[in-house]
């Protein structure tokens, strides 16, 4: 088999583990975390596939952007609840 089929495969696999996760966490700061490794997993896949253009977009996106929108909305949600 040729490495890349062999990296390829390890990167689909790892995308649909870290998703698993994403879903399987009880502790929504962790499943934040793991969106975010699906998020980078899924911009390598795209490099992989010599996408660089939507690769630059997934890792901006699902890799930065939504996570930090996410923790900053989870802090929000507690400070409101302390009140």
């Amino acid at each position: 088999m040729n490495s890349i089929v062999i990296l390829n495969t390890l990167v689909i696999i790892a995308i649909i583990v870290s998703a698993i996760l994403t879903v399987k966490f009880d502790n929504l700061l962790s499943s934040i975390i793991a969106l975010a490794v699906t998020g980078s997993f899924v911009a390598l896949e795209f490099i992989l596939l010599h996408a660089p253009d939507v690769a630059i977009a997934e890792a901006a996106v699902g890799a930065v952007l939504s996570p930090v929108i996410f923790i900053i909305t989870l802090k929000k949600v507690k400070e409101g609840k302390e009140r």
